[in-house]
């Protein structure tokens, strides 16, 4: 496990606003490891034992799908807490993805 890495994954998760949802692959980017958005995605599996906590539920596929659902127990939970912030999800997708986006490349840099 490339803890470093992760934990960089885990500081740019932690900065995405409520309400807001990113991607595997915008993280990536914004580390400057473009096509490591699977990487990320191991990452995220192992965010609930992180410190501090990481909305892991706010990181979603590039096109807004909940793929990573079921690391969170019971599944569902990843909607519940992302419409609990406002965020609309419909047949496992974000709704209004393009709205809801948020790009660490354009908000940190």
């Amino acid at each position: 496990m490339n803890t470093n890495f992760y934990e960089q994954v885990y500081e740019i998760a932690r900065l995405v606003p409520k309400g807001r949802v990113t991607s595997y692959g915008a993280i990536a980017k914004s580390l400057g490891a473009a096509k490591s958005s699977r990487m990320v995605g191991h990452a995220m599996a192992f965010a609930g034992t992180a410190h501090p906590k990481v909305p892991a539920h706010r990181i979603v596929n590039s096109t807004g799908l909940l793929t990573g659902k079921f690391h969170f127990s019971p599944p569902e939970l990843m909607e519940e807490l992302l419409a609990k912030e406002g965020v609309e999800v419909k047949n496992d997708k974000v709704v209004n993805f393009k709205k809801v986006f948020w790009n660490p490349i354009d908000e940190i840099t």
